[in-house]
């Protein structure tokens, strides 16, 4: 990428330092590519919310009155399929739309400009280096925000459209479809793009700050995973022997219930209803039912606050960090021993 976007003389001729024009001129490619990305996903979602889910849905209402109760089999498996297909490609789609943004931060954003001495021009031109890494960071931030925002409520309106009525639709613990529901699809988004920033003032390389990026946000997503089951109180549900253990949610934990009221990790027998020798299993351990500790739909969005909160804490961290770094490494000792911005 050049500085053509940024004429020497831009900050003399008008007067005052340069806004956010130049930053709209030097990344107007990835503008457009940004809107048409968001255009198609959104188009898709809406179609998978109105026609596709009502005709997938008639053809599981065919399938369940004609294939299963009559034994006369008609119904339009096209239907279920086309639905499924789009919903995987849409939900894998904007799955992997934060890594995209993070890959487009750590490289073109702020690496590729940092390695070739763009963001040096510009702060001879009167835009100070704290002022350039907040320009750069709030106008996608915005952007970013807004995308993501509209693809999550879409795929939300639309899983909720197939919710009950479409036999194979995604539970709402799916991990894909339990973080594309909701805002913390935009909080990993926001972390690629803060992350980024800190690779590119880090490591001032285009390739390591893209690695950077993508590295950060894989992690904070793993560790969202991880730590979304424990952000909020769960439920537990005790079952006998006979009936196993029987829950539908996000699990947390399960296992053996004793005599005592002890929970113990399950041997994996199974079912006293289904195997007869796991009695004498479970004899042995004193067990008297097995618990499932989960989080109920109802949790849903306790769950998705917490966890966006948390998440949105790290891309705020990642921020902090980088305007630190850009401040140490921008600022020239003076005579007095103090220092001054170059």
């Amino acid at each position: 990428m050049t500085a053509l976007a940024l004429s020497p003389d831009a900050s003399k001729t008008t007067g005052h330092t340069p806004g956010a024009g130049w930053l709209f001129r030097l990344h107007r490619p990835a503008l457009y590519v940004w809107i048409a990305v968001v255009a198609v996903l959104a188009a898709g979602l809406v179609w998978l919310w109105g026609p596709l889910t009502d005709s997938s849905a008639a053809a599981w209402r065919e399938y369940n009155e004609f294939c299963i109760k009559r034994g006369s089999c008609h119904y339009d498996p096209d239907a279920i399929v086309r639905y499924k297909d789009v919903y995987g490609y849409t939900t894998g789609a904007l799955t992997a739309l934060p890594f995209v943004v993070a890959a487009w931060a750590g490289a073109a954003l702020f690496g590729r400009e940092l390695e070739h001495g763009t963001a040096q021009l510009a702060w001879t031109q009167g835009l100070s280096p704290a002022r350039w890494l907040a320009t750069k960071l709030i106008v996608p931030t915005i952007l970013v925000t807004a995308g993501t925002g509209l693809l999550v409520t879409l795929h939300r309106l639309m899983w909720s459209a197939g919710d009950g009525r479409i036999d194979t639709a995604k539970s709402w613990y799916d991990n894909l479809t339990l973080h594309t529901n909701g805002p913390t699809t935009v909080a990993f988004a926001l972390t690629g793009l803060a992350g980024g920033a800190l690779g590119g003032v880090l490591l001032r390389r285009t390739l390591p700050a893209l690695t950077f990026a993508l590295t950060g946000v894989a992690a904070t997503r793993f560790l969202a995973d991880q730590l979304m089951p424990h952000l909020w109180p769960a439920v537990t549900r005790v079952t006998s022997l006979d009936d196993g253990y029987q829950s539908a949610g996000l699990g947390v934990d399960s296992g053996l219930v004793t005599a005592t009221g002890a929970h113990i990790a399950d041997p994996g027998c199974g079912p006293t209803s289904v195997s007869s020798t796991c009695k004498t299993v479970y004899d042995g351990l004193d067990a008297t039912g097995f618990y499932t500790t989960y989080h109920p739909e109802s949790h849903y969005w306790p769950l998705q606050l917490t966890t966006t909160a948390l998440v949105v804490a790290v891309a705020t961290a990642l921020a902090v960090a980088a305007f630190v770094l850009l401040e140490r490494a921008t600022a020239t000792p003076t005579r007095g021993g103090r220092e001054a911005s170059v």
